[in-house]
């Protein structure tokens, strides 16, 4: 797809290599269009004349004065002068493009983007699905963008706005693209098999490691925000940084989070969703400003029947309402910035500034919009905060906290066979790619990058281990840990053995948390009553898995 970059009165086409003004074509010799576009693919960043150097004389030796004076030249073709400033110079350092910078799509992709012109498509594993994904830009960032609720990745570029707010992503990045499984060109799965945020944060990781990407910058948009905050969280060694637009810790309010919406009227879109899936559903809340637009509502309408099947959808809103990161976005310890618009009709502002002030260090940005889609409205002001924070954030390279689920077996009575218990449960956390942290004839622990997988392992090792006779009582909690090598300490193991000392024989306990981030597992809890872990000092509701 041709990427034309726009800048003060002139268009840089990196496609075609030309540099226009109007109907004007203004030659450049190869190596100073090279410079040009090297610096507007990089505004607002300082390149050094050793980066220069080596991205555009690669493999040749040439004098510095070449570079300097490929400089003078695009200043005199872009008539800089004091008050019309395009490449600022940094004193014994380098260079940097100052001017505004946008991307367009040519308008002939923009009234019919036909499927030839459109990213490539591809496909990875993970598990047992089939996850579609794009990769477009070059840029030395690598972003991977998290839509909300539905997606269907060929759609994005349907719409005019959405394929400008992507490609401007690109212009600073290697964006990569993704339908959740289940929904879009995704492999479609049973009802009851809709991905959970473990789900989903494992197909993050299918698809990073299919392009190549060690690390990424995660942008969550509104459903999309969760899931990246609790990838963040439980794997801060790829995450570059962390963006959320117009996201939420709970969708359903409650005395401490009174900003969601009730139960009554998540039943009543519900219902709604069911009857007219497939038509302009939600557009009024979620893009108002083009609520009235008929070529909008007939993409909006095809776009989500596209990407969910009505069944699907409504399974997928509900799983989203049971969801509940808070806990999580404690323990967040990567680069974050939260944007919301002040106006955003479908998820209030209030819920946006309590993500933010829930991350440690968060930037936090509100602006001016009753749009909740981003790409709606203003999305140039979204935009330039997200590029200028990625420009400027510095980004740690090692971390030793992380989130993980905390498995407690607390053991009564070792007069059986320690050794066939031991060969046993190491075998199953195995299975359920856990990492044990200690095993004593008194207590075993061991922790795991998923909620419900650490449940299973625990509903496994129960079973497995029946016949041996031996009295034991589980407890399970999700949050942030110290981690020395593969020893795991902090809080969270304490409120997780608290919990076991709670539980009756034969028993698995979990805090809220742990429930709160399985929704769409399956798993079923029932209330256990409520208990003071003396390590928090405060009161935590327990529940039971039931068998």
């Amino acid at each position: 797809m041709q990427k034309i970059y726009k800048f003060g009165k002139f268009d840089l086409n990196k496609d075609e290599r030309i540099l226009s003004e109007g109907d004007k074509s203004i030659p450049l010799a190869p190596k100073v269009f090279d410079t040009l576009l090297l610096l507007v693919q990089n505004k607002g960043h300082l390149l050094t004349k050793e980066e220069l150097f080596e991205k555009i004389w690669k493999d040749s030796f040439v004098e510095e004065n070449n570079l300097a004076q490929n400089i003078s030249y695009l200043r005199k073709v872009l008539g800089e002068n004091k008050k019309n400033k395009f490449i600022e110079t940094v004193p014994k350092r380098g260079y940097r493009f100052v001017a505004d910078v946008s991307v367009n799509v040519p308008q002939t992709l923009k009234a019919d983007l036909q499927t030839e012109d459109l990213p490539k498509t591809q496909y990875v594993q993970s598990g047992d699905a089939n996850i579609a994904y794009q990769v477009i830009g070059e840029g030395d960032i690598d972003i991977v963008f998290v839509m909300g609720w539905v997606s269907h990745l060929e759609y994005f570029w349907k719409e005019p706005n959405f394929a400008e707010f992507l490609n401007r992503l690109a212009s600073f990045s290697r964006l990569i693209l993704f339908d959740k499984r289940g929904t879009g060109l995704s492999d479609r799965v049973p009802l009851s098999q809709l991905p959970t945020l473990e789900q989903r944060m494992e197909d993050v990781h299918a698809v990073m490691d299919a392009v190549g990407s060690k690390k990424a910058t995660l942008i969550g948009v509104s459903e999309g925000g969760p899931m990246c905050s609790l990838f963040a969280a439980t794997y801060p060694e790829r995450t570059s940084a962390l963006v959320m637009i117009g996201t939420y810790a709970k969708r359903i309010k409650d005395e401490d989070y009174p900003w969601g919406v009730s139960k009554d009227d998540r039943e009543r879109f519900f219902e709604l969703m069911q009857e007219e899936w497939g038509t302009a559903v939600g557009i009024e809340d979620r893009a108002p400003s083009l609520a009235d637009d008929e070529s909008f509502r007939n993409w909006w309408a095809t776009y989500l029947r596209m990407g969910a099947s009505p069944g699907a959808a409504v399974a997928l809103t509900k799983m989203n309402a049971e969801i509940d990161v808070r806990q999580v976005l404690l323990s967040i310890r990567v680069p974050s910035l939260v944007i919301h618009r002040k106006g955003d009709l479908c998820l209030k502002v209030e819920e946006g500034r309590f993500v933010a002030k829930s991350i440690p260090n968060c930037k936090y940005v509100e602006l001016d919009g009753i749009d909740h889609l981003p790409f709606v409205g203003d999305q140039k002001k979204i935009l330039d905060e997200i590029e200028e924070f990625l420009l400027d954030v510095q980004y740690s390279e090692e971390f030793d906290r992380v989130l993980a689920t905390v498995l407690s077996i607390k053991i009564n009575d070792f007069s059986k066979d320690f050794e066939e218990f031991e060969k046993t449960t190491t075998r199953k956390i195995k299975l359920h790619r856990g990492k044990i942290s200690s095993f004593t004839e008194n207590e075993l622990l061991a922790t795991f990058d998923g909620p419900a997988r650490a449940v299973r392992c625990a509903k496994d090792i129960r079973a497995s281990t029946k016949n041996l006779g031996l009295d034991l009582r589980t407890g399970l909690h999700t949050g942030e840990c110290d981690v020395l090598g593969e020893k795991y300490s902090g809080a969270a193991v304490e409120i997780a053995r608290q919990i076991a000392d709670s539980a009756k024989t034969g028993e698995i306990l979990t805090s809220r948390t742990v429930k709160d981030l399985t929704a769409g597992s399956g798993i079923l809890f029932e209330e256990n009553g409520k208990k003071i872990i003396p390590e928090t000092n405060a009161e935590w509701r327990l529940f039971l898995i039931e068998n």
